[in-house]
């Protein structure tokens, strides 16, 4: 296997996943991985919450993964990480959460833009579809530079696609042209604060045609001087860890990538293609 690493994993520490680490180490290590990071959710102030918490016990979620790391440590490197979902409200949280306990990765997702989950028609009420993501690439310009000191990479850019209305019913598309100049200042932002993006699959798994980000703003952040890239299927179930990982090399090296980024203790490492 060429891509080695799923940097975007989920357990059922994750509100969202019923899946127990050890099934997904398992799948990994049938896969071939080399490494596997967990990365589940803490999202902080989610408005949506029901029956579903996306906040987890860090001390066991440390004490776990330290007992699997051992247990497989002759098989797999497993790597403790965490998907921050970011909104300007819970800047303390975050701080005091990333200062108690050493991840070895961090993603910052946009989950939540001003109190409200795009995935719900709620947050596209009185709003246009261009409006409703202009909104949200906005807020993760205005995250970065409120988190930049708790994070490694920006999940998921182009999440917002996934649920944004369309006319006719079918799958939303956007095209990088409409909204360039607020896109170029957002990957900007990002690597001013020495941050890097990922390359997430589930695009490609929820029938978006691409993986997030599209090729257009992958090739623009390589083109604007972006190295820092990691990867990530975004599985919350066994099957879809590596989720079509077979088509990375080559959409990466098409626009300007030989390598891809892990980490380890928070330093990145880049992996040839």
């Amino acid at each position: 296997m060429i891509i080695a690493a799923d940097y975007h994993v989920h357990s059922d520490f994750s509100g969202d996943s019923k899946a127990p680490m050890e099934q997904m180490i398992e799948r990994a290590i049938e896969l071939g991985l080399r490494k596997l990071c967990f990365t589940d959710h803490m999202d902080y102030d989610y408005p949506h919450t029901g029956e579903i918490s996306f906040v987890f016990d860090p001390e066991a979620y440390v004490a776990k993964l330290s007992k699997l790391k051992k247990k497989y440590e002759k098989q797999i490197e497993l790597l403790m990480g965490i998907e921050l979902g970011l909104q300007p409200q819970v800047t303390q949280e975050v701080a005091a959460l990333m200062n108690s306990y050493e991840f070895d990765f961090a993603i910052g997702s946009s989950h939540v833009v001003d109190y409200v989950d795009p995935y719900f028609p709620q947050y596209w009420e009185g709003r246009s579809k261009e409006e409703g993501i202009r909104r949200y690439f906005e807020s993760i310009r205005d995250n970065c530079k409120l988190f930049k000191d708790y994070f490694y990479v920006y999940g998921h850019l182009d999440y917002i696609i996934r649920y944004a209305p369309s006319a006719d019913g079918s799958k939303a598309d956007y095209d990088y042209k409409d909204y360039a100049e607020l896109l170029d200042d957002v990957l900007t932002t990002i690597l001013s604060c020495g941050k890097g993006i990922e390359l997430n699959t589930a695009g490609l798994k929820y029938g978006l045609g691409y993986a997030h980000p599209k090729f257009q703003l992958l090739k623009r952040y390589r083109e604007l001087g972006g190295e820092i890239l990691t990867i990530g299927s975004d599985a919350h179930k066994p099957e879809h860890l590596c989720y079509d990982f077979a088509v990375v090399p080559e959409l990466l090296k098409s626009a300007g990538f030989r390598y891809y980024t892990t980490f380890v203790k928070g330093k990145p490492i880049f992996e040839k293609l």
